[in-house]
C-alpha cells in the first residue's frame, strides 16, 4: 500500500494507560496537512474502514486477527519509534506502507 492512499489511520490499544492517546494527538499534528483521520480504537474495535492499523507489539497478534486484510504496524516505544517514523514518512511522500 503507499502511504498517499492512507487517509484513516487508526491506533489500537488495550491498557488504558494513555500512551496510545499521546500517541494519537501526535500523528494528528504531525498529519493534518496529510488530511490523515487518526482514530484511537480498543484492539478488539478496529472500524472496518481503517486504512492502516499501528499498535504496540504486543498487541499485533490480536490486532491482525481483528484488522483483517488492513495493514497492521507494530511499534515497540510509543514516541520516536523507528516504524512510526517510517510510516510517517511513507504518508508524507507516498512511500510503500509494510504490515
Amino acid at each position: 500500500m503507499n502511504g498517499k492512499d492512507i487517509h484513516k489511520l487508526v491506533i489500537a490499544c488495550d491498557a488504558g494507560m494513555g500512551s496510545s492517546v499521546m500517541l494519537a494527538g501526535q500523528l494528528r499534528k504531525t498529519l493534518k496537512k496529510q488530511d490523515v483521520t487518526v482514530e484511537h480504537t480498543p484492539v478488539d474495535a478496529i472500524p472496518a474502514d481503517a486504512d492502516v492499523v499501528v499498535c504496540h507489539t504486543g498487541l499485533a497478534a490480536r490486532a491482525r486477527r481483528g484488522a483483517g486484510d488492513i495493514p497492521v504496524i507494530p511499534f515497540e516505544v510509543y514516541l520516536g519509534d523507528p516504524a512510526i517514523d517510517r510510516l510517517v514518512k511513507a504518508i508524507k511522500d507516498g512511500g510503500e506502507v509494510g504490515g
